[in-house]
């Protein structure tokens, strides 16, 4: 399984990910437990999958987070912990 991929994203992939915080008013206070999280260097699967935080869920396939939702917005693929 592979692990999350935190460092050296391509430039258009890292602005996605701010435009989506931005657009969607990811609380900063959601941030923080994400940055946590990722610390741990965790297992993901392979396929589509997604994390859920009290205000946020982060979805993505395989290692890269590819965006966040926001409460309400269904996510795609499995839950991890």
């Amino acid at each position: 399984m592979p692990r999350i991929r935190r460092h050296h994203l391509p430039p258009a992939f890292f602005r996605h990910l701010l435009d989506r915080i931005e657009q969607r008013k990811i609380p900063a206070s959601q941030l923080e437990p994400l940055a946590r999280w990722l610390d741990t260097e965790p297992e993901v699967p392979d396929g589509e999958w997604f994390k859920r935080f009290s205000r946020m869920t982060v979805c993505s396939e395989g290692e890269f987070v590819k965006t966040f939702l926001l409460p309400g917005q269904r996510p795609k693929g499995e839950r991890v912990g």
